[in-house]
């Protein structure tokens, strides 16, 4: 049922997006006492890129700043029910991610990261196929050198996670207005004044930007240019069976993730990189061909199952593939959080927890440096997350 209430006139923070980094801000700020938000979401809650996520949770990063998010996400993950009060189950399974390597130069790349994710705290190890395959049965050996495992990492339910979050929100007085788009920023000698919607305006001094694969765009409503864009990364889910696989099979050379849900089906999804930029989140021939002949591959079996339906959902890219999440200097009162390139969802608790920090003053959990969209301000990247699929 699209929403018909009438639009407030003034808020002190306007977010735009709702899906679960939207959801966790709007929750963070007004857990901290912040009052008067309000969040505009274009379609439903969940209807971007949160609810056509392939749902894993993992903490293996190459990077020392995605492991940290990651991981404190996680901690927050393990206790979400509880401080959320949530009145359903948000299907956290933690049964670990196995990360494969194919050939030697990636097995010693993984050993690597696994040095980097034991300091942080990270329970990652390295295995050889033959530990692989004792946790993945059904793993062919033949196309795997060796692995990585995390038993913490897991699967979660986008939509009740999301609901969760959007739920406490509203509790604390969160106002949530769907089916609203956003057509402009108002400014004034470069000071935000107003949102004006295609229901009307809303007076406010700050807006966060969490619209997703639509965050450029929004930007340019400022005249801040964000350096990400989006892409189609399509996924497909098999009928349900009995369980077989408990851990996320993933593999970055190729380029498949896999993962049994908590329902029996498997969820598989790739990249594509002749993927053109856009916003299209149709899904292709070519896609379920590439796919089907890489999971009988790596997991036979899996190749036996039917296919009920596929889909596209975007990713936003940013130059290193590792979040923004930043004010911006020149536009006091507009803040960011995009860039996640395909892993916001496992990301969203610190992106509510650091983005609330630094709207209301407070000293963020960590540092942020690493996140700020100065970074791309005519620098060399300093590091590129290479773990994405």
């Amino acid at each position: 049922m699209k929403n018909k209430k009438e639009l407030v006139k003034q808020a002190d923070i306007v977010i735009i997006g709702g899906g679960i980094s939207g959801c966790s801000i709007a929750y963070n700020l007004a857990a901290e006492g912040q009052q008067n938000i309000v969040v505009i979401e274009k379609e439903y809650i969940t209807s971007g890129a949160t609810g056509r996520c392939g749902a894993g949770i993992r903490q293996q990063w190459g990077t020392k700043m995605n492991c940290m998010l990651a991981k404190k996400s996680v901690d927050f993950f393990e206790k979400a029910q509880e401080i959320l009060e949530y009145d359903g189950d948000v299907e956290f399974k933690q049964e670990g991610y196995l990360v494969i390597a194919s050939d030697e130069e990636e097995a010693k790349t993984f050993a690597k990261n696994v040095k980097l994710q034991n300091s942080l705290d990270i329970p990652s190890r390295v295995l050889t196929k033959e530990e692989a395959k004792e946790i993945v049965p059904h793993l062919n050996t033949d196309v795997v050198h060796s692995a990585t495992f995390c038993p913490t990492d897991g699967h979660l339910n986008p939509f009740t996670m999301t609901d969760a979050y959007y739920k406490a929100a509203k509790r604390l007085g969160v106002e949530f207005y769907t089916y609203t788009t956003v057509e402009s920023i108002v400014m004034e000698d470069d000071i935000i004044q107003a949102v004006q919607t295609d229901r009307g305006t809303i007076k406010t001094s700050i807006v966060v930007n969490a619209a997703g694969g639509w965050a450029k765009d929004i930007g340019r409503m400022v005249d801040v240019d964000i350096p990400v864009y989006s892409e189609n990364h399509e996924i497909l889910v098999t009928e349900p069976v009995e369980t077989m696989q408990g851990p996320m099979v993933i593999s970055f050379s190729q380029n498949i993730y896999c993962q049994q849900t908590p329902h029996g089906a498997f969820i598989m999804g790739r990249g594509d990189k002749d993927m053109p930029k856009g916003y299209d989140v149709s899904s292709s021939w070519k896609f379920l061909d590439e796919m089907s002949k890489t999971v009988t591959r790596l997991l036979p079996p899996i190749g036996e199952l039917r296919v009920i339906r596929q889909w596209g959902g975007l990713y936003n890219m940013s130059p290193d593939h590792q979040p923004i999440i930043s004010g911006t200097k020149h536009r006091k009162g507009f803040y960011i959080a995009c860039g996640f390139s395909g892993h916001g969802f496992m990301l969203a608790p610190m992106t509510g927890v650091l983005l609330s920090e630094l709207i209301l003053g407070k000293t963020p959990s960590m540092p942020m440096e690493a996140l700020s969209l100065d970074r791309f301000d005519g620098k060399e990247i300093i590091e590129m997350e290479t773990s994405v699929v």
